[in-house]
């Protein structure tokens, strides 16, 4: 190995951001636009934004978290809004908490727009080179992030720095008994940062992710598939993106099946897979499963869904979701050519699985820096999350809370009640996953509250506050908040009587006649009745913009149920606001459960909130803590 110590270039920056993936990016974006001078380290400038899996934005709840971050004031919505080849809104059958957009991606030009944009950033500089230390200063006590230090051997020092390294560290790709030591789509493995961070302290755990094989889309049949079509009328992700602007012609999906005979060769082969042969250590996502444990997990299920996407609109390679695989080469073309359409299949890019090194996450706070290390923040799957859009939600609070650190300010935290940001969060610091962590609506408690509709109203204050949101933009939410309160209180005051004429229109839609006068908001709540059915018993009704009408439907037909979240919500916030002091001794805290106590003092929860949630601490050891803090407290006073 070549002597770098010999390199004296030493250089100075504020803040280093580990890595240039959808975390790295959100963070890096977060750090300039506040104003700090940041450099984005990457092992491959053609990596930034990657898409190495599914080459998709949004999803069931993955949707809420990408509106989150553009509330906030990060780019992911609106560099996917700029290079969708299909949208859809999924779930429309439900109710509205469980909408959730989702965008098919030029995966190519995703990542091209998402690099102009870090290009074009002021304050942030981009560069290709593998990060192998990590620098520190002091040693009684907290550490403290000094700088970093390249493969070359060049330091760069700096004030906080992110990791944000995804599945690159110590990875290995596995096809089979093929094994390669690269990181995702063969690129360059980041190898010696993990034994950096290790002697310093930091715990690191081995988790497994994979991806299904890419097909050349001419060797396809399509016509023994079911095409899938995106949304009539598209909706952006952004709340800036004009909703005119992203009216365009789409590609098609398409949808086919597994079968006995596909189940029948992966049942054959699993001694030839790594994941069975016991030749993978890390452990993969429950909820992502490879086509082989859904055939060994399903038995009973005679087939599963395989879904054709294309990779892009300047490409023939179309991805097979739902079908990821770690088996031989060989085996995978048998498979694949058992799925109807696929029986000529050409396979451009082999299935493989990937191994990487990753954060044992009960090390963080809240506000995703360490315990133990000042000013060395983590985000994305680096932290043991899945998916493009946990990273970029972890990675832009992370970039905000360093650039507050270093500004002397209080971190931003986002608790379960604001935003499934925080629910990702609280989860991933709080809990013992013990498998990549995969974000769904039924995570979150207060899910009703936690809309995609709303994510503007809920956190355009933060980004604001934060300063990543213009005083213009936030003036538009105050705005539209403004207009939704006066719409629903005038609909609630507006009465209709039951006269002939009233009761012949309720008749005509559907609707049982009055006997006595009504509300307009009264008559919404019917399930047959629209806000515009309406409007021919509404003359006097203002000329309102279509995301205003939106809130104001939902408000009034879902009143009910959010008065009773809100309710809730006040309960919770109470143990939120409770503060465990950091360097509470548990063993203090008497009458307080064996198994609590060391759960306590492995997590080192920051309120009581959090520490009511954590397996293993009951309510009457949350009752014992309460007590011992209120007398605490009393003896400081």
């Amino acid at each position: 190995m070549p002597d770098i110590s010999k390199n004296e270039l030493k250089l100075n920056t504020d803040i280093c951001v580990i890595g240039a993936g959808h975390a790295g990016c959100e963070a890096a974006l977060a750090c300039a636009r506040l104003g700090f001078e940041t450099m984005i380290f990457t092992v491959s400038i053609d990596s930034i934004a990657l898409m190495p899996c599914n080459p998709n934005i949004g999803g069931t709840s993955k949707g809420h978290l990408v509106r989150e971050i553009d509330a906030l004031g990060g780019e992911m919505g609106k560099n996917i809004d700029k290079t969708f080849i299909q949208s859809k809104m999924l779930n429309v059958s439900k109710g509205p908490a469980v909408h959730s957009l989702r965008a098919q991606a030029d995966k190519s030009d995703y990542s091209r727009s998402m690099r102009r944009v870090l290009e074009n950033q002021e304050n942030l500089t981009i560069k290709q080179a593998e990060i192998v230390e990590i620098l520190f200063e002091g040693e009684n006590g907290k550490k403290k992030v000094k700088g970093v230090v390249t493969n070359t051997g060049t330091t760069y020092y700096c004030k906080a720095a992110i990791l944000c390294t995804g599945t690159y560290l110590k990875a290995r790709c596995l096809c089979g008994e093929s094994i390669t030591y690269t990181g995702p789509s063969g690129l360059q493995a980041a190898n010696s940062l993990s034994a950096s961070l290790i002697e310093n302290g930091i715990k690191l755990r081995r988790f497994k992710t994979g991806t299904p094989a890419r097909m050349d889309g001419k060797s396809l049949d399509y016509s023994k598939m079911e095409e899938q079509f995106g949304d009539e009328r598209i909706v952006p992700f952004s709340f800036s993106t004009d909703p005119e602007s992203v009216q365009k012609e789409q590609v098609s999906c398409w949808l086919t099946y597994t079968n006995e005979e596909t189940h029948n060769i992966i049942r054959d082969n699993l001694d030839r897979s790594p994941i069975y042969a016991g030749i993978i250590e890390g452990t993969g996502p429950r909820y992502c499963p490879s086509i082989e444990d859904k055939v060994v997990k399903f038995a009973e299920k005679e087939r599963h869904q395989v879904f054709i996407e294309p990779e892009g609109l300047y490409t023939d390679e179309m991805y097979v979701g739902g079908m990821s695989s770690s088996l031989p080469e060989d085996v995978q073309l048998k498979m694949y050519r058992t799925v109807p359409g696929l029986e000529n299949c050409r396979i451009v890019r082999n299935a493989y699985a990937i191994e990487y090194d990753c954060l044992e996450p009960n090390q963080l706070q809240l506000s995703l820096e360490t315990k133990d290390i000042t000013g060395l923040f983590c985000a994305g799957q680096f932290n043991g999350s899945s998916g493009y859009e946990e990273a970029a939600a972890q990675g832009i609070i992370a970039g905000i809370n360093a650039c507050r650190k270093l500004s002397g300010k209080e971190p931003i935290i986002l608790d379960r009640s604001e935003a499934y940001i925080g629910v990702l969060i609280d989860d991933l610091v709080t809990k013992d996953n013990r498998e990549p962590y995969r974000m769904m609506t039924s995570r979150a408690e207060h899910r009703l509250l936690l809309r995609q509709d709303n994510a503007d109203l809920r956190l355009r204050r933060v980004g604001h506050e934060v300063g990543l949101v213009s005083d213009e933009l936030y003036e538009k939410t105050v705005l539209k908040q403004k207009l939704i309160d006066e719409e629903v209180s005038r609909l609630k005051s507006v009465i209709v009587g039951a006269s002939s004429r009233v009761c012949k229109f309720l008749e005509e839609h559907g609707s049982s006649p009055l006997h006595t006068g009504t509300s307009l908001a009264e008559l919404l709540c019917r399930p047959e009745l629209s806000y515009e059915i309406l409007s021919e018993l509404d003359p006097e009704r203002p000329i309102l913009p279509n995301d205003v009408i939106e809130q104001v439907v939902i408000f009034i037909k879902y009143e009910g149920y959010i008065e009773r979240q809100m309710i809730l919500v006040n309960r919770f916030k109470k143990n939120e606001k409770r503060l465990i002091p950091s360097d509470i001794d548990y063993d203090d805290v008497s009458s307080l459960r064996l198994e609590a106590r060391q759960k306590l003092k492995q997590f080192r929860p920051e309120n009581v909130g959090q520490a009511s949630r954590i397996s293993g601490v009951t309510p009457a050891d949350v009752s014992v803590l309460l007590i011992y803090l209120s007398r605490f407290n009393e003896s400081k006073d």
